[in-house]
């Protein structure tokens, strides 16, 4: 399973969160949302936190975070280091977490890139900035000597040049042999999606796509139950796309939903409606699992996760595996 420490709720810290043990033991995938540029203020990346940032100051001469307080050891049950998220994010990876990066967000604003050459220096400047530490490289450490396993995209309108972009990230990631790395990203669920389609039908390798089962007319308020074929909610036809277009064909579909209700302006069901929809997505064999949006929504929702988790039966476990192996 995956959920996002994002924009949505700035009332709870993530660290408190992370103490539940339905975090610790089910959640596998933590996406940190957002980085709202790629190329800011002094050419640097800036990120958005919200509440989570409240820790981090910036670099000079940049809007670039510098977060040392980001102490996301606690899903691991490891103690908070004196240097936050430096050795925390570590902690957690050695537990079996995944951590990556969502790029985008609805505040992105910058458009993509004027040409490829741009588009790949600036992956090259993501790769320094939040991938391992090279030699001699002068690029801004937010998060210090700690590694992200990956980069995920979150872009809300039509962007330029992002498959040399993504491409660029996904031949560095798969060029370091040290680690496994994923790349992901995550549609809205009208088909094909706006800003995501020149990436998703122009040769990028993604592992997952978290389709975003909300705020449309093909979320999973949608689904019909008990109808093989359905009107509006749309999961076969993200399953096809993953058998006949993807680069990737072992990619997987996750089902994106709200974590509660007021995590979207529509879209949630709460779980005994939503378990239906999770039953049949599974029959669909690029079915990847449950993405949530956000953390601190499924924190405040008692009962919620754990519920997903009972519908997943495990398949959100075996899944998850395969990306941190």
């Amino acid at each position: 399973m995956l959920l996002s420490i994002g924009v949505k709720t700035p009332t709870t810290k993530a660290a408190e969160i992370l103490l539940n043990k339905d975090f610790r033991i089910t959640v596998q995938v933590i996406p940190l949302a957002f980085a709202t540029q790629i190329t800011g203020q002094g050419g640097q990346p800036e990120l958005n936190f919200a509440n989570q940032g409240n820790g981090c100051t910036v670099f000079s001469g940049t809007n670039e975070f510098n977060c040392p307080d980001l102490a996301y050891a606690h899903v691991c049950r490891v103690k908070i280091s004196t240097d936050g998220c430096r050795t925390d994010i570590p902690a957690c990876q050695s537990q079996g977490k995944t951590i990556i990066l969502s790029i985008g967000g609805a505040t992105y604003t910058e458009g993509g890139f004027s040409s490829s050459d741009e588009a790949v220096s600036a992956a090259n400047l993501i790769w320094a900035t939040f991938g391992p530490e090279q030699s001699g490289s002068s690029a801004n450490r937010p998060f210090g000597s700690a590694v992200l396993d990956g980069f995920d995209f979150d872009f809300e309108s039509t962007v330029s040049n992002m498959p040399p972009f993504a491409n660029q990230l996904r031949s560095l990631m798969d060029a370091d042999t040290s680690k496994k790395y994923i790349l992901t990203a995550a549609p809205q669920c009208p088909f094909p999606d706006a800003a995501d389609d020149p990436m998703l039908s122009g040769g990028v390798k993604f592992d997952a796509v978290f389709v975003q089962f909300y705020n449309n007319y093909c979320g999973v308020q949608s689904y019909q139950a008990g109808s093989t074929t359905q009107n509006n909610f749309n999961f076969a036809t993200w399953d096809n796309w993953a058998k006949t277009k993807s680069a990737n064909p072992n990619v997987k579909v996750l089902l994106g939903v709200p974590a509660n209700t007021g995590a979207a302006g529509s879209g949630y069901l709460p779980a005994n409606q939503l378990a239906p929809v999770i039953d049949y997505c599974k029959s669909f064999s690029s079915f990847g699992g449950v993405m949530m949006w956000d953390m601190s929504q499924a924190y405040a929702n008692s009962g919620f996760i754990a519920s997903v988790k009972s519908t997943l039966t495990g398949a959100s476990k075996r899944v998850m595996q395969r990306f941190t192996a």
